[in-house]
């Protein structure tokens, strides 16, 4: 959310705040104090007395420590009274074992901060979270074993999970209401009704919570669409949603006929994938459902009210496969850098006509301060390849967590035989790979649009092969969790007759966590004044500041990679958008010089930096992705293909399953949608999913879209990639600001090779009666060609 700073400033006079001090809270709970709180039949209970629980979400990994009470504050002020905070397991237990609790990871002194600025706490351990987080939170160790099934009764995965909930309890366990503490409830998995329906398992880790030393009540969440899947009567269920409370409250009545309602997570926003526009929420609507809510009593948890940012290499990834940002900006009420303005007065507004006896909104803090940093240039250069580790000896290539890494990047080495020109095919390459050959680049391998074959020239003597890997964030959502990153599985060499030679010979394999290890043995040297065209490589430089304050980064002229300034991780970057800056707190700052390291693998157009004093968070450049969209360069192809079946989906925003009389075998599955049921242009899908024989929705693993008539890409993110993304709350638009394109619209999966195709379950665009988009009539096709 970009804000004008002066409109922030600007509000907190209105609010009458002290710019030069910190407002104090109006109430502060007494850590002795224990109390009771209780589910009813119709309200929360809290001592015995119905409160309404006001949530704002906010993950403190995502904060700076330093800024963490400054956020508080401001959930505060808005009018939240609780505020629900994810667990990461990953970032609490990078090794098996190691658990670390401290500083930025210092979860028992973000509720003890809490509870001072008289605030509850709601706790989601985990052991999965999604959140966008590198691997929805699962610890990267997990995938050396091949075999492991997450997610489930395992022992493989039950067994360290348990040791979790142990370590959790122990940490958090005293700062339990019951204990004196602030913690209200603590919730179980998290929407496991979209991913199973082993209600077995959700009883264990329920049990393992309460063995944990957990007595506050415990509850699950779950999409409305998903509720029925894995409830259990001795969980409390709340329903996730980004629209149309009405419904899905009334869904939630069907399993759950007493109790209070509440809203796990209701979205005021969205996050954002690279390569997809920002996404921006609608305030009028969001306030319009914010207020059916606290006019019907209904507790809720915002998701998110203060979005932050995901430092590092933490960013995960939406399947089948859409890394996102580390900016979580969620164009929440607070913004990334904890700005204020309209989104977040009008809340206040409305909060305040609904407060608990007893309650009154404080004023806000105090604004950050911010500066701008002017233009600096990094001086030094330190080739990737003149600085690799020493290799790990294999007899073939394989995962990076076969090997003992869990983040950052890799090279794969080995020496082609002479021969004719052939093509390079891997089975897997994930996520990004650059092929060269005797130093020469000869192409690149893209998991976006599963492109995993390079030509390779002829060679008169043995050549050396390299592949340089980039990982992004394990995938955080979906059975795609199980997501291995490098080059494994079959490696082998196609001639132009078809033979085919597996690459099966001495392999080098060079690990490059990007760890605080690694960035300290770099070999420095003075960098090219024009670094065009340059090899992949770090440079660093510094800038000096004089009183240090919040800056944005501008990387708009770099490529694609990572930036760390004094020591913090700071984010990814990638030049495509639609983020362009980084967000570097004043609190990681110090008087004098700070210093800055780049890693850059396709090179800057200038190695120079400067501080903004906004961030740039909607600025798309797909003109320079290094790879075509499958979607703008593919063609239909249905011209004497009969339709396998033609149908009606019913109006509203109920998913609908369609199953076909006989499984129908093919690569790729074609949806035409013929007419709209309000008579408009425009067709919309939230979810298509593809079922197997048995009804059950096929894993989305390998699955792109090949064809899109249209997608809007201007007025909103309406990528046709959100159709199959797993995410209900965002959607496939056809194209509308600059062009409305009249029916049919076609929409083509192709799932990765033949596959037995039982039917498919269509989700509509979430909203009431005057949603646009609502699909009618429709067609469908299943072939191994449908698009080219």
């Amino acid at each position: 959310m970009q804000l004008n700073r002066a409109l922030t400033l600007g509000l907190m006079t209105l609010l009458g705040v002290g710019l030069s001090s910190t407002a104090p809270a109006q109430t502060r709970q007494t850590p002795a104090t224990r109390h009771t709180f209780a589910i009813g039949d119709k309200d929360f209970l809290l001592d015995g007395k119905p409160v309404v629980i006001r949530t704002g979400e906010m993950h403190f990994a995502r904060v700076p420590r330093e800024y963490w009470r400054h956020r508080l504050q401001l959930l505060k002020a808005m009018g939240m009274n609780a505020v629900c905070a994810y667990l990461f397991w990953n970032y609490h237990e990078f090794e098996p074992g190691k658990f670390n609790w401290s500083g930025q990871a210092d979860a028992a002194e973000f509720c003890r901060i809490a509870q001072q600025e008289g605030m509850w706490v709601i706790l989601r351990p985990g052991p999965y979270v999604c959140a966008e987080w590198d691997g929805g939170g699962l610890p990267w160790w997990l995938l050396q074993n091949e075999s492991i099934r997450l997610r489930s009764s395992d022992p493989a995965f039950m067994k360290p999970a348990t040791n979790w909930f142990k370590e959790v309890g122990r940490v958090l366990g005293p700062l339990q209401v019951t204990h004196g503490g602030p913690i209200l409830m603590a919730q179980v998995e998290n929407e496991y009704g979209s991913f199973g329906k082993d209600t077995d398992y959700m009883g264990q880790l329920r049990q393992n919570l309460i063995d944990a030393g957990f007595d506050v009540p415990l509850f699950a969440c779950d999409p409305a669409w998903a509720i029925r899947n894995a409830s259990r009567s001795d969980l409390f269920q709340v329903v996730n949603f980004g629209s149309d409370p009405e419904n899905s409250f009334k869904t939630l009545r069907q399993i759950q006929p007493t109790g209070p309602l509440m809203s796990g997570e209701y979205y005021p926003g969205w996050f954002d994938t690279w390569g997809s526009p920002h996404h921006k929420g609608d305030t009028p609507r969001y306030l319009k459902e914010l207020e059916y809510m606290l006019q019907n009593r209904a507790s809720f948890s915002m998701y998110m009210a203060h979005g932050g940012t995901t430092f590092g290499m933490w960013p995960g990834t939406d399947r089948p496969f859409k890394p996102d940002t580390n900016s979580y900006d969620y164009d929440a009420p607070i913004s990334e850098a904890g700005w204020i303005g309209e989104k977040f007065q009008r809340t206040r507004e409305l909060m305040g006509k609904y407060l608990n006896p007893g309650e009154t909104l404080p004023a806000p803090p105090a604004p950050i301060p911010v500066m701008s940093v002017p233009t600096f240039r990094l001086t030094q250069n330190a080739p990737l390849f003149s600085n690799l580790p020493r290799p790990v000896a294999d007899t073939k290539p394989r995962f990076l967590e076969a090997y003992n890494q869990g983040q950052g990047d890799a090279v794969y080495r080995t020496m082609l035989p002479a021969g004719a020109e052939c093509t390079l095919q891997v089975e897997n390459a994930r996520d990004f790979a650059w092929v060269m050959v005797d130093g020469a680049s000869v192409g690149f391998f893209d998991r976006r649009s599963r492109r995993n074959t390079v030509k390779i020239p002829a060679r008169s003597k043995p050549a050396e092969l390299l592949i340089l890997l980039e990982t992004m964030g394990h995938v955080n959502f979906g059975n795609e969790i199980h997501d291995r990153k490098g080059i494994y599985g079959e490696v082998k060499l196609i001639g132009v007759d078809g033979s085919a030679t597996p690459l099966n010979r001495a392999w080098q394999i060079y690990n490059l966590p990007l760890d605080a290890k690694m960035l300290a043995g770099l070999k420095w040297g003075k960098a090219d004044a024009n670094p065009k065209g340059n090899a992949p490589g770090f440079w660093r430089g510094t800038f000096n500041v004089a009183k240090p304050a919040d800056t944005f980064l501008d990387l708009s002229r770099w490529g694609k990679g990572v930036i760390w300034v004094n020591g913090h991780c700071l984010a990814r970057f990638w030049n495509i958008g639609p983020t362009q800056t980084a967000y570097l707190p004043g609190a990681w700052m110090k008087r004098g010089a700070n210093q800055v390291i780049v890693l850059d693998l396709l090179g800057p157009q200038e190695a120079t930096l400067a501080g903004l004093q906004q961030p740039i968070l909607d600025m798309l450049r797909p003109e320079l992705d290094f790879a075509i969209k499958a979607t703008q360069k593919s063609t239909l192809s249905l011209n004497g293909v009969a339709p396998m079946m033609s149908g009606t989906f019913a109006p509203g925003p109920d998913a609908q399953e369609v199953k076909f009389a006989a499984p129908m075998t093919g690569q790729q599955f074609c949806l035409e949608m013929l007419n709209s049921h309000n008579g408009q242009p425009y067709a919309a899908i939230a979810e298509l999913d593809l079922l197997d024989a048995a009804g059950q929705s096929l894993p989305h693993q390998n699955w792109k879209i090949a064809y899109a008539s249209s997608e809007e890409l201007e007025g909103e993110d309406g990528s046709a990639s959100n159709a199959i993304d797993g995410q209900t709350a965002n959607f496939w638009h056809s194209r509308w600001k600059n062009a409305q394109p009249p029916y049919p619209h076609q929409l083509v999966i192709d799932v990765g090779k033949p596959t037995a195709i039982g039917g498919f379950r269509y989700t509509p665009r979430a909203g009431d009666s005057n949603t646009p988009g609502r699909i009618k009539d429709y067609r469908v096709y299943v072939g191994n060609a449908l698009a080219k």
